[in-house]
């Protein structure tokens, strides 16, 4: 890559630290990579410090959490609390999507509360994945988090 070129935008992915599910990774991974993003895919059962290392470490445009084990609410808005308590990471875009608690459908009350936790936007297992993509390119556009209170549900 030449100094003339600019980097593909970044995004760090990664579960909350009690999620070890692995192929919603895999598949955003793919989706993302499609729409021209440089993933660094954490895996499963990621620990905050361990996320915030590798955000420090990469400068991300974004950092998206994929949950589906109905803890995201908790592990969360604890994770993203860390983030934007960093002067480091503070101003990284992040969103979380999945199953954010174990109601399902009737997890709606938690959107609201990630959003004051920190999160830019919060989806929730209902979401079209197909929409995913413009609206992380309105959050990327910027490449500051901007805490949008942005409700993303299907």
């Amino acid at each position: 890559m030449t100094a003339l070129q600019e980097r593909a935008r970044r995004i760090v992915l990664s579960t909350v630290s009690s999620d070890s599910h692995t192929w919603n990774l895999v598949f955003l991974q793919l989706l993302f990579e499609e729409h021209g993003y440089e993933v660094v895919n954490l895996g499963p059962c990621v620990p905050d410090a361990v996320l915030l290392d590798a955000v420090r470490e990469h400068a991300p445009d974004l950092v998206v959490i994929s949950t589906v084990n109905g803890h995201g609410h908790l592990d969360g808005a604890r994770v993203v609390r860390k983030l934007r308590a960093d002067p480091l990471t503070s101003s990284v875009p992040a969103v979380i999507g999945g199953k954010l608690g174990i109601r399902g459908a009737g997890d709606g009350d938690k959107v609201q509360a990630l959003i004051d936790a920190g999160f830019d936007a919060v989806y929730t297992d209902s979401a079209d994945a197909a929409e995913l993509p413009a609206q992380l390119e309105l959050l990327t556009a910027t490449g500051t988090a901007g805490h949008r209170t942005h409700e993303c549900v299907a």
